[in-house]
């Protein structure tokens, strides 16, 4: 028992002798790591205090550069100032010694003009004192001659006159019937010269419209693709742009046909689109077209807004615009109508300038005259008459009414300007190759025209005019009475549309004239 109660003290106590061994060392260890602590804490305030101070000097170094440059600019600035200051003190020295000298020449200048007006008044006063001398001469004269001739003034003046008009008549006569001769020649001249400069000026292509159109293919495969299965591709082409599709033999070629140039053109982007596309099936051709009319319906404003520029005139509708733009896509006897409208504007322009009207207006009457030809095809009526509403629908100018209206003589023109475009438009669709209807068909319709007028009894002469769009009718006085030429003009009328064929409308104009000679022998 001993034994194991002296082993239990000897335990405890290595126990408590290895604690406190352990806890010195654990002492020592914590001293020697705040000692490392406390020389690293102090390295780092050291390298924070050299960061501070090194950060103050750069800080210190850049406010005095700054303050050095904001004094330079400073100083910089008050010396243009006082550079301007100086030149403008220079400058209003400059005008007072202008000044100074203006004056000077003012008092002389005054001084001179009144030592004129003294002289002046003295030449006036003797003048005066003359040509009161000169009357009571004259005075005298006159009543001696009155008192020799026995007639007075007055008298004496009228056997004067009548003696001299007597004496005059045949030689006034002569001159008037020489100058309006003169006159009629110099007019005459004159405007042939202006008509030739106009054309001269404004000579522009002759281009001939079709009604076809050719797309070339990549290959001759494409035919097929085209047609598809069972021809389902050409009739949903053809059904969507009313164009036919014709597809033969020629290689790598397609042909549009159809009357309508808008149409025919929407067929042949769409169609060219779906080639480069490749995929060609009813539903692509509806997509296609339906893109090829929208951006056919951009090209048609574009096109307008550029004729609008190109002649230099002022804003227009916007509406206005786009039916200038469908003129493109019109034709006359073969002749573009824009091309020929174009044409027309820059003539009259011309024309208006050497007669020196408004050249501006001239140029927009011009363009819009054929105007109802872009919509003609679509609303009853002829163009002339289309045109007169959409003109007064957009509020263009009564001028430019007027002259759509009276450019092929329905109504009386209004203004010069008016019979400038009518005179315009003849020369444009005159010139040689600028319609394509053949001289033959030309002359044909205009003998066919005086023929027909000449088979009615009573007829004297007829007459085609204005390539053939009026037939003049001079009929006998003593056959046709008043009422008669009404019925007359009439039958003509019903006879010329139930035998020829012509485009637009023809006006049939009745002349019945009565004569009364003399001869005095």
């Amino acid at each position: 028992m001993m034994e194991i109660i002296v082993i239990l003290a000897v335990a405890v106590l290595t126990l408590i002798i290895g604690f406190i061994l352990g806890d010195k060392r654990r002492i020592k260890l914590y001293e020697t790591s705040l000692n490392e602590a406390n020389r690293t804490a102090e390295g780092i305030v050291k390298h924070a205090r050299k960061e501070a101070a090194a950060k103050k000097k750069e800080a210190i170094l850049e406010a005095k550069e700054e303050s050095h440059r904001y004094r330079s600019e400073v100083e910089k600035e008050l010396r243009e100032r006082r550079n301007e200051v100086q030149k403008q003190e220079n400058r209003m020295i400059q005008r007072e010694e202008n000044l100074d000298r203006k004056d000077s020449l003012l008092e002389k200048r005054e001084q001179s003009l009144d030592k004129k007006e003294d002289q002046l008044n003295a030449d006036q006063q003797k003048i005066d004192h003359q040509r009161q001398k000169v009357t009571e001469l004259v005075q005298q004269q006159h009543d001696k001659l009155e008192e020799v001739a026995s007639l007075t003034t007055e008298q004496a003046k009228d056997q004067i006159m009548k003696e001299t008009k007597a004496s005059l008549t045949y030689e006034l006569g002569q001159m008037i019937k020489e100058s309006e001769d003169e006159a009629k020649a110099r007019a005459e001249q004159t405007a042939k010269d202006l008509i030739a400069q106009a054309i001269e000026r404004s000579a522009a292509d002759t281009v001939s419209e079709s009604t076809v159109s050719v797309v070339t293919l990549p290959n001759n495969d494409m035919k097929g693709r085209i047609i598809g299965k069972e021809g389902r591709n050409v009739r949903t082409f053809e059904t969507l742009t009313g164009i036919d599709l014709i597809i033969d033999d020629t290689p790598d070629t397609v042909l549009l046909s159809g009357f309508d140039p808008v149409r025919r053109e929407i067929a042949k982007i769409a169609l060219e689109k779906l080639i480069q596309d490749g995929r060609i099936h009813p539903a692509r051709i509806e997509e296609m077209v339906d893109k090829a009319t929208r951006e056919m319906d951009t090209k048609i404003r574009e096109i307008g807004e550029e004729t609008i520029f190109d002649l230099g005139l002022n804003s227009m509708h916007p509406d206005l615009i786009k039916t200038v733009g469908r003129l493109n896509y019109r034709t006359s006897y073969g002749q573009n109508v824009l091309t020929h409208s174009i044409e027309v504007a820059k003539i009259a322009g011309v024309l208006a300038a050497e007669l020196g009207e408004d050249v501006t207006l001239a140029k927009r009457a011009g363009l819009l005259h054929d105007i109802g030809k872009a919509v003609d095809h679509e609303i009853d009526g002829s163009h002339v008459e289309i045109g007169v509403e959409l003109a007064k629908k957009y509020h263009e100018n009564d001028v430019v009414v007027n002259t759509i209206a009276s450019h092929h003589g329905d109504v009386e023109p209004k203004s010069v300007i008016a019979v400038l475009v009518a005179a315009a438009d003849s020369i444009s669709a005159a010139r040689p190759g600028a319609r394509s209807e053949s001289l033959e068909n030309y002359l044909h319709r205009l003998e066919k025209l005086e023929s027909i007028s000449n088979e009615f009894d009573g007829v004297s002469k007829s007459y085609a005019i204005q390539a053939g769009r009026e037939v003049r009718v001079i009929v006998k006085p003593e056959k046709i009475n008043d009422l008669q030429a009404t019925v007359l003009a009439r039958d003509i009328k019903d006879k010329i549309e139930n035998e020829l064929e012509y485009p637009g409308h023809i006006k049939v104009t009745v002349i019945r004239e009565t004569r009364a000679t003399e001869y005095a022998r």
